[in-house]
């Protein structure tokens, strides 16, 4: 874990209330410099009485996760007793006050939408003008356009921490899918009255807090230089210095409003306003559609809510049981149209097969058929499609069949794998209708003007060689040639044509 996550172990930790009690009171004023029995009398003022050994052990385990310091001073006391129980002091650490700090807002805050500070835009125009005359007048003075310059940077974190939560708030609320009813209107209202005036009073003064920044930039060294010059610890010690006494600081600033750097404030809350307009639509359209077709049960869980307050436990579970099917398995045979009927009484739904259920019924529950009927789709393409595959298909057999009529005597010949799957083929035709093959015989094929002639031969071995592999038919001579220029006058003894 790194070393700062530590400080926020308190806050999960197994006695986290026990924890959170010490650190408010090491908070609850400055420089608290307390002993562990200082603390437990403290608690104990406040109604939460602890052991001494048990105050000790959580004093101890937020000094080692850095959430207290150990204190330097020595106390001073009147008898060894008073030693004793006050000679480990402690104190808050920077860092560990400035965790229970935000640990104590967080827990504070209340759920519940908070408004934008956007009366803080026009007190930034109005900053920057005094800034703006400031420090081009002849004798500016530091302190004063230092007030101004911390007014400018608060007022902008202010506003900007306020829209992110507003925006959050609404994010978190418009996505239930129970908004509905007054609720539903009430949110409707914020969206189109209180985003509305918010997004008009961005869109009014941003221009101008552009318009002055734009401004101040040439004058910005002179102002810096003025800000350098007073006195400030953090310079001193090396620490942060406040926001605005940094060239960073200012263009970050101008890019927030200008969009320099990127998507530009302004354009983000338009962004984020029409993203919740959107969903307060998609809400609309949803609670619309659920009354049409039936399929909302919010009142439905609701006066089933108030049935399960009112009865008993036995009632409960019986109720339960009757409205969420909690009942033992058993499937139910319809008839004789059950598509399968091998499940009985005692088939379990785990293995019995699904049941198919419509679309429209589980999703809208009703049967009614949506849409338009579908247009009958025009088989001319597809057609053309066909033909022309089955005409590219033809030539490419009708080649492969040229191949092997070049080739004559097909003993050694090399041909491509089209024009060997064709040999094949057609020998593979020849023995289906002989399969001894004991005479002369011929395959002949019109289309492809193409012979096949197979005379067998025992002790003759026909290789045909193809770039993907070579076929050896043994006891057979295989020869082609083509149709139209075989002779007229010889006919085989056994012959099958296609």
């Amino acid at each position: 874990m790194p070393e700062r996550a530590r400080l926020y172990s308190y806050v999960t930790a197994e006695s986290a209330a026990e924890y959170l009690a010490v650190m408010r009171l090491f908070t609850g004023t400055l420089l608290a410099e307390l002993s562990a029995g200082d603390v437990q009398a403290a608690l104990a003022e406040h109604g939460l009485v602890l052991d001494a050994d048990v105050v000790q052990q959580r004093c101890e385990k937020l000094l080692e996760w850095g959430n207290l310091l150990p204190s330097p001073n020595d106390a001073r006391v009147a008898t060894i007793r008073d030693y004793t129980r006050s000679r480990a002091r402690y104190q808050v650490s920077p860092l560990g006050g400035r965790v229970h700090r935000e640990v104590d807002a967080v827990l504070a805050e209340v759920d519940g939408a908070r408004d934008v500070a956007r009366e803080l835009l026009g007190g930034t125009v109005a900053a920057l003008d005094r800034l703006l005359a400031g420090v081009t007048g002849p004798h500016p003075d530091a302190e004063d356009l230092a007030a101004d310059v911390t007014t400018v940077f608060a007022n902008q974190s202010l506003f900007t921490d306020s829209v992110k939560d507003f925006y959050a708030f609404l994010a978190t609320r418009l996505l239930r899918y129970d908004l509905a009813g007054e609720e539903y209107d009430a949110f409707k209202g914020l969206l189109l009255d209180y985003v509305e005036l918010l997004s008009a009073d961005v869109a009014r003064h941003a221009p101008a807090v552009v318009e002055r920044l734009d401004r101040l930039e040439h004058h910005l060294d002179r102002l810096l230089a003025l800000l350098a010059d007073l006195p400030s610890f953090a310079a001193a010690a090396g620490g942060l210095l406040s926001r605005g006494r940094a060239r960073a600081d200012w263009e970050g600033l101008a890019g927030w409003y200008s969009g320099r750097g990127g998507r530009s404030g302004p354009d983000q809350l338009r962004g984020a306003t029409e993203q919740a307009l959107g969903q307060l639509i998609a809400n609309a359209r949803r609670m619309i559609t659920a009354a049409g077709s039936g399929v909302s049960r919010r009142s439905d869980l609701l006066r089933l809510a108030a049935w399960f307050t009112e009865c008993t436990d036995d009632e409960a579970h019986r109720l339960f049981a009757a409205t969420f099917g909690a009942q033992p398995a058993r499937h139910l045979l319809v008839g004789p149209d059950e598509p399968d009927a091998s499940g009985s009484a005692t088939t379990s739904w785990w293995d019995a097969s699904p049941v198919d259920v419509p679309v429209s019924l589980r999703e809208r529950g009703d049967r009614a058929a949506r849409g338009r009927t579908p247009r009958v789709p025009d088989p001319g393409l597809d057609r053309e499609r066909l033909l022309a595959e089955a005409e590219d298909e033809l030539q490419q057999r009708r080649s492969a069949a040229a191949e092997l009529a070049a080739a004559g005597n097909l003993d050694g010949a090399t041909v491509s794998p089209a024009a060997r799957d064709l040999l094949l083929d057609r020998l593979a035709d020849l023995l289906a209708v002989d399969p001894l093959l004991a005479a002369p015989a011929e395959a002949s094929d019109e289309d492809l003007d193409l012979v096949v002639r197979v005379v067998a031969d025992p002790g003759a071995t026909t290789v045909v060689h193809a770039p993907d592999g070579s076929a050896a038919v043994h006891g057979l001579r295989l020869s082609a040639e083509r149709a139209s220029d075989r002779s007229a006058g010889a006919e085989p003894e056994s012959r099958w044509g296609t």
